[in-house]
Formats: C-alpha cells, sequence, structure tokens
C-alpha cells in the first residue's frame, strides 16, 4: 500500500470523507474507484473491531421475532397514513427492512453498503451504542440511520427510558419519502411517484410525530385509554396551556375532529405544512405533522440540559 493511500485511509476515517475519483489508487477510473472502496470499508471494518474490543453489543430479546417486532411498531403508523388496500405492501416492505446493529452483523452491514460516507456514520452508530469512542472529532451520537428502504437502528432501542422515543418508527417513517410505490407493486404516476411526498424541511418534523404517534396509540391500545392517560409532552416540553393535550384528545377519540385538529396545530406548529391543513388527509395524518414540531423541541431541551 501506497503512502498517498494509507493518507486517504487516515481521511476516511478521522472524517468519513473520500475522494470519487481515487487518485492514490492505480488503473482505470471504474477499477479504482472499487479497490479504493473495498480498502477503505477493509480499513473502517478493523479500527471498528479494534475500538470495540473487550466491548458486548446489547442484543434483540432471545426468542424475538424481529420481523414480527417490526410489523406491530410500524402499524398504528402505516394504518393511519394510507388507504387499507396499500397497507399489506408496505407493512411487508417495512417488516423486512429495520436492522439492529449488533457484534453479529456489523461486519456485513458495512460492507454491502453502497456509499462510504454511510458506512462510516453507522460504523460511529455501533460504536456510541457500546459505549467506545466514535470515529472523527464532534460525531453527534445517533441511534437511527434510514438510508433508501433500510432502517439501521441502534441496540439502544432496547433499553431508552424515553416513554415516547421509538427509533424504529422514526426510521421506518424516513422510507416512506425514500421509496417509489412501483417498488413495492403500487400504482404510481407523475404526480405519484413516492410513498409519501413529503417536504424535505418537514421530514425530520414528520418522522418524530410519526413515532410520538405510535408511541401514544401503543401505550393506550383503546381511544378511552388514550383520554385518559396523561397527555405527552404536557409537562416535559413545558405545555402549559394545554395546547399539546387538546391536540392528543381531539386527535386520538377516534372521532371527526378536522377544524379542532387544525386550530390546535396553527398553535402548537410554527410551520404551515399543506400536508397538515388538506381537508381530504386522516385524522392521524394531520396529528402525526402538528406533534412531530412538538417532539423535536422537547428532545432538543433534554439533550440541552444533560
Amino acid at each position: 500500500m501506497t503512502v498517498a493511500q494509507r493518507q486517504e485511509i487516515r481521511r476516511y476515517l478521522s472524517t468519513g470523507e473520500s475522494d470519487p475519483l481515487p487518485a492514490a489508487w492505480g488503473g482505470g477510473a471504474f477499477e479504482a474507484a472499487h479497490q479504493a472502496s473495498q480498502d477503505l470499508k477493509s480499513a473502517l471494518i478493523e479500527e471498528v473491531k479494534q475500538r470495540s474490543s473487550g466491548r458486548r453489543s446489547r442484543s434483540p430479546p432471545r426468542g424475538q421475532d424481529l420481523r414480527t417486532f417490526a410489523r406491530a411498531k410500524v402499524e398504528p403508523m402505516v394504518r393511519g397514513l394510507f388507504p387499507a388496500r396499500e397497507r399489506d405492501p408496505v407493512l411487508a416492505m417495512l417488516e423486512r427492512s429495520v436492522v439492529f446493529l449488533t457484534q453479529n452483523n456489523v461486519e456485513r452491514v458495512l460492507r454491502q453498503q453502497s456509499w462510504l460516507s454511510t458506512a462510516w456514520t453507522l460504523a460511529n452508530l455501533y460504536l456510541t451504542s457500546l459505549g467506545a469512542e466514535p470515529l472523527g472529532e464532534g460525531f453527534s451520537p445517533i441511534v437511527g440511520l434510514s438510508e433508501e428502504t433500510n432502517c439501521y437502528v441502534s441496540t439502544e432501542y432496547f433499553t431508552t427510558e424515553d416513554t415516547f422515543a421509538d427509533f424504529v418508527v422514526h426510521e421506518a417513517a424516513h422510507v416512506f419519502h425514500n421509496c417509489k410505490r412501483a417498488t413495492i407493486g403500487l400504482p404510481q404516476n407523475r404526480r405519484r411517484e413516492w410513498l409519501l411526498d413529503i417536504d424535505f424541511g418537514m421530514r425530520e418534523t414528520f418522522a418524530y410525530g410519526c413515532e410520538t404517534f405510535g408511541r401514544v396509540c401503543e401505550l393506550g391500545p383503546r381511544p378511552a385509554d388514550r383520554r385518559t392517560s396523561r397527555a405527552p409532552g404536557r409537562s416535559e416540553a413545558g405545555d402549559r396551556s394545554g395546547r399539546w393535550g387538546g391536540l392528543s384528545r381531539h386527535a386520538l377519540r377516534g372521532r371527526r375532529g378536522s377544524e379542532r385538529v387544525e386550530a390546535h396545530s396553527r398553535k402548537v406548529c410554527s410551520f404551515r405544512p399543506r400536508a397538515a391543513h388538506h381537508p381530504k388527509l386522516s385524522i392521524a395524518k394531520r396529528f402525526m405533522v402538528a406533534v412531530g414540531n412538538v417532539e423535536m423541541r422537547r428532545r432538543d431541551r433534554q439533550r440541552t440540559s444533560r
């Protein structure tokens, strides 16, 4: 291995950046790019092994069927966002998409990545789940990542104490704007190309809304349970006005309340998304869009206070 190649490897490990036309590797452009990708991934895997040595990764509960588990987690969200005739294909795709990064599969997952930057980020996701030192300086820890139709989730999922956090649902929500309808056999045209056409600036907000909606449904399976339980975020988010609680009451009672949800979403949210105000969308969809901003602010406050 040449000095230039070693320098590129060190740069990649410390920053996640790489040259799409690697001059340090000789030969034609295609051959050089392929060999550089293999060498950089091999170096990444070796570095991950060294940093994770002596640490044991958490594993999903024994005997847990992860496909069944993932389907149960995302089903409330899918039922709220898609018509009945489209739910089964969407659920079948999502239940195959969830991957928990563990010691048993991390090497395979890193080698399978098409993008070197994604492999680097997933390596850090795995290292931080072990409490090991991440690659690069100033890396912000993450607990999940969506790439195309794959949802990679940290095993910290099984130990989180945040009542309204659900990394699986959050990452699955991002798949909707990454996956075309034809990919899973649904009708597609120029106006309906993606599963959900979500504005770029609203995608993270939407994902937070989806995971919160899923947790509310999980904590209160029946509408009566949701009405009697404490509204999420009422104290954690400093919601002294009761807007969060009012929105959740109207959205989760299972009755028609478009005007009420509309009024509350205007008070709670600083943005004006089309999806939140479209009269033909379901109460669940408006609720997911509306609560996402509140949940993002709550999480930001928690991170700042630590």
